[in-house]
């Protein structure tokens, strides 16, 4: 990017005594701001998987994606190694170049390889991005500015690093830093997420690697602080089959980077066992496999998940020529953006709603007060005040465009603001450093200045080493502190993030906009709410910087979920209570068999008792008996309780709607080895779908694809609910599991187009040696409201 010369931007700088009769108000409604329809990559980029965002000194987003065909459309054949994107407002992205070429990348790569899912960072004065290896590995390149040049820093993670995964599954790395200032690169799939330490500028691994999360297909960790917390989102299920991808966003917290981390439901995340705890799952709105996410948050305060999705309409690729060969129905995976709410102290995408795929509000990016110093418009309008010998100019650096200098060390505060006033619930926030190597000197964000009597302050103190906040009331300053890290370098540069709610300002300071708090001050402020001030920059003993200065009104919090399905009316006609002797269908002419002559299945004490068989339903592959009855008219849920002993991969048990072998749903309790687990086998909730993949390259006839829900229990209770999609003329069905019949963990929904109707079933099947027991089946009309 280019920016006007520093004389340009010196012609507009005002100084003049700070004003003690305020501008005009600007009152804390919400920031302008226009929409946005997902995916927000649509005819930018064919597909963006796994994408990270960054906000980089310039104040600019930045996204990085996984090497992918992202101009197929255009006729490339072949791939870009981690595209990078540009972004002034999160909605309308442009292509920035790759991270590598096939001219500079890395001699040492091995063959074949495509870098996968990039992770960035701000560390120690420079963008940080972490990528794996398609064979396995992290790497990490480092550059001065969001978009390079990139230096190849070479391997951080090794296949030896002590995390069991399979050899490919050393990847999906992410990191986090820690409130001391220690970051934490977390990394894993193939079905074990771990994390271990780093030194101190973050280019290798220095410590010990802890286990911190396994799962199906558990990969793509992403971790978030957020006020004493440590939050692990991670993607479970398969990523890539187009239309049958499974993938879904989940999350654990813990209050220590190294856990145990569990989620909501006290569930620990290393359990041997499918996880709750979901944030982002397909709804039938024609985007599937929703996941492999990063959070960022714009000016309001708002965090935001980006992530990718396939569209359903058109999942797949035609044969691309990739680093280690044609890959025949490589998926689309465009990146997506919705409103990440944070509702009890946990994570969910839009209260629950899930993707969305119409028009939404678009984040804050906007500031009502400050800027980013970029362009001709200078300073006018700015005021300063304070120690008179104070230096404010604007100046230009390679990475961050226009940035504001204040050159001198006057032993005295001085402020320069900016036009306008701004009060009530708000975000405030910089980039601020200190250029010189002294001992002492601070630099501050001014959140609110009324007049030289009375205003707020947040500083990043050197003399102290602490985040100051200072409140002027009538001529009395009170000021609070948090000790920074040991680590903490003043003269790199630092994000300042202050937020008020009410009567309470919390202040924090990051190293980039990603939320690793290294110092927190909260304190109360001298009225109900914040008094309508000037937003600005400050300075003492020392000179310093300031780029990125923004003030906006406060988001304001979802606090409520979206209901989930409940059942109505009770369809005795399509229900079972099992309460006869012999076989189901003698007991109930209701049902009927597909495959009768391999089912042992009988009714005695209420109770259906049906042992696994050695068969299967999967595929081409169509052995397995079926015990089937109608299915209502119209939307309904069908639910029922089940007992399950199995042990062994591939035992499973559950209920099914069903069309034919070839075209079905279905939601059981499933056993699955772990890969790389010595045996070890986890307990799924597996919720299904099976049909044909028209979209590969030759079509595919029947395909499987399985997303998982909630931890199933010796005895655990399953729901179905359907819904038949007028729009789209799709079978919309949605899962969910209980452990105790009364709290449920409602997943994604699997859609097909419909063809014929479905009828409810059972199954009990593959490996033998398992039994499945029945307690009833219940079916319900859909309630409303």
């Amino acid at each position: 990017m280019r920016f006007p010369r520093v004389a340009r931007l010196l012609a507009a700088v005002v100084i003049v005594p700070l004003l003690t009769t305020a501008p005009e108000a600007v009152s804390a409604v919400p920031a302008t701001t226009g929409t946005y329809t997902n995916p927000v990559t649509e005819g930018v980029v064919d597909t963006f998987p796994d994408p990270t965002m960054i906000r980089g000194g310039d104040g600019d987003w930045y996204a990085y994606g996984t090497t992918n065909p992202i101009f197929n459309s255009r006729g490339e054949s072949g791939e870009h190694v981690l595209p990078v994107l540009r972004s002034a407002d999160m909605v309308n992205w442009s292509y920035a170049g790759d991270v590598f070429t096939a001219s500079d990348r890395p001699a040492w790569w091995p063959d074949g390889t495509r870098p996968f899912a990039p992770d960035i960072r701000y560390v120690a004065g420079s963008y940080h991005l972490t990528y794996g290896l398609s064979g396995g590995g992290v790497a990490l390149a480092t550059a001065p500015a969001p978009t390079g040049p990139w230096t190849d820093r070479g391997l951080v993670v090794t296949l030896a690093d002590g995390c069991p995964t399979n050899p490919i599954g050393t990847i999906d790395q992410a990191m986090v830093t820690d409130g001391g200032g220690t970051h934490h690169l977390y990394w894993g799939s193939y079905d074990t997420m771990c994390v271990a330490p780093m030194n101190a500028d973050a280019t290798r691994l220095a410590g010990p690697t802890t286990i911190v999360a396994r799962g199906r297909r558990a990969e793509g960790a992403f971790p978030v602080r957020r006020g004493d917390f440590y939050y692990l989102f991670f993607s479970d299920g398969g990523c890539c089959q187009g239309a049958f991808s499974g993938y879904t966003v989940k999350v654990g917290r813990a209050d220590n980077p190294l856990g145990p981390f569990v989620t909501q439901d006290g569930q620990s995340l290393t359990d041997y066992s499918s996880k709750g705890g979901i944030v982002a799952a397909a709804n039938g709105n024609g985007f599937v496999g929703p996941g492999h996410n990063a959070v960022q948050t714009d000016l309001s305060g708002q965090d935001w998940l980006v992530y990718h999705a396939i569209p359903a309409a058109d999942p797949d690729f035609p044969p691309v020529d990739t680093a280690d060969g044609v890959k025949p129905a490589l998926s689309r995976r465009p990146m997506l953006i919705d409103r990440l709410d944070w509702i009890d102290g946990w994570p969910v995408l839009r209260g629950g709603a899930g993707p969305s795929s119409g028009p939404q509000r678009a984040p804050v990016t906007r500031a009502v007060a400050g800027s980013t110093f970029n362009g001709p418009a200078g300073l006018a309008g700015w005021t300063s005040g304070g120690d008179p010998a104070a230096r404010w100019s604007l100046a230009e650096e390679p990475a961050s465009g226009g940035v504001l200098t204040q050159s001198a060390s006057p032993a005295g505060t001085s402020f320069l603001l900016a036009p306008g006033r701004i009060g009530g619930d708000i975000r405030a926030g910089a980039r601020l450093k200190l250029t010189d190597a002294g001992a002492g000197g601070s630099v501050g964000l001014v959140i609110s200045a009324r007049s030289p009597r009375d205003s707020i302050t947040a500083w990043l103190d050197r003399a102290e080493h602490a985040l100051a906040v200072s409140v002027t009331d009538d001529g009395a300053t009170t000021t609070s502190r948090a000790a920074l890290p040991a680590t903490f370098d003043h003269r790199t540069w630092h994000d300042v993030a202050v937020e008020v709610r009410g009567s309470t300002l919390t202040a924090e300071v990051s190293e980039d906009s990603l939320g690793d708090a290294q110092a927190t001050v909260s304190v109360p402020l001298p009225d109900s709410e914040l008094q309508a001030g000037r937003v600005g920059v400050a300075s003492r003993g020392a000179p310093a910087v300031a780029d990125n200065l923004s003030a906006a009104p406060l988001h304001k919090p979802v606090t409520t979920r979206v209901p989930d399905p409940l059942p109505g009316t009770p369809l005795p006609a399509h229900s079972d209570e099992f309460s006869g002797t012999g076989s189901p269908e003698g007991s109930d002419p209701a049902w009927s068999w597909i495959r009768r002559a391999a089912g042992s299945a009988t009714e005695a004490g209420g109770v259906l008792t049906w042992p696994t068989q050695g068969a299967e339903l999967f595929n081409s592959t169509n052995t397995a008996p079926v015990l089937l009855r109608d299915a209502p008219a119209g939307d309904f849920i069908v639910e029922t309780k089940l007992a399950f002993d199995g042990t062994k991969p591939a035992q499973q048990a559950g209920i099914l709607l069903y069309e034919n072998d070839d075209r079905y749903f279905k939601l059981v309790h499933s056993v699955l080895p772990v890969t790389e687990g010595d045996g070890a086998v986890f307990h799924q909730t597996e919720f299904a779908k099976e049909g044909e993949r028209p979209t590969t390259t030759p079509p595919t006839p029947v395909f499987y694809g399985p997303m998982f829900g909630g931890p199933p229990a010796a005895v655990t209770w399953l729901r179905l609910a359907y819904h038949h999609n007028s729009a789209t003329g799709a079978h919309d069905v949605r899962a969910a599991s209980s452990t105790d019949g009364v709290h449920w963990t409602w997943g994604g929904t699997w859609s097909m187009p419909r063809r014929g109707p479905l009828r409810i079933g059972l199954v009990s099947m593959n490996a033998t040696g398992a039994t499945a027991v029945f307690d009833y089946l219940h079916t319900f009309r859909t309630a409303t409201g």
